[in-house]
């Protein structure tokens, strides 16, 4: 039964792997939106940890898909390389954040110079 169930936690892990390849997404990522540390989240992926059924639907949520789904990945035609697009797609989003960010802190030197000249007056 042990061999078993670390056959199915390393098959699960895999599947998990897989989608998050193909969705261009880090353990990193995966990680943060599961509420988990980077090494739990590995530890799930490489199938050393049980994996329950309530982290099991929290996985296929990021991912857009059942629970069913995300156990019958077919793991010998899926491409676990991410696509191109995809790594670039997250890349595009991490520099329109970073664009964000500083835009909001040009914004708040701004204000704080404008409130500052306007008391020295």
């Amino acid at each position: 039964m042990k061999e078993f169930t670390r056959t199915a936690n390393k098959s699960v892990g895999k599947s998990i792997r897989i989608l998050r390849h193909q969705h261009g997404w880090s353990q990193e990522d995966i990680a943060n939106r599961l509420g988990i540390s980077i090494p739990a989240f590995s530890k799930i992926e490489t199938g050393v940890t049980d994996v329950n059924l309530s982290r099991l639907e929290q996985i296929a949520n990021i991912y857009e898909v059942s629970v069913v789904q995300l156990l019958t990945v077919d793991n010998e035609q899926a491409d676990p390389a991410p696509s191109h697009l995809n790594l670039m797609q997250k890349k595009l989003n991490d520099r329109e954040l970073e664009i964000a960010n500083l835009q909001r802190k040009v914004i708040e030197l701004y204000e704080e110079l404008r409130t500052k000249s306007s008391v020295a007056v």
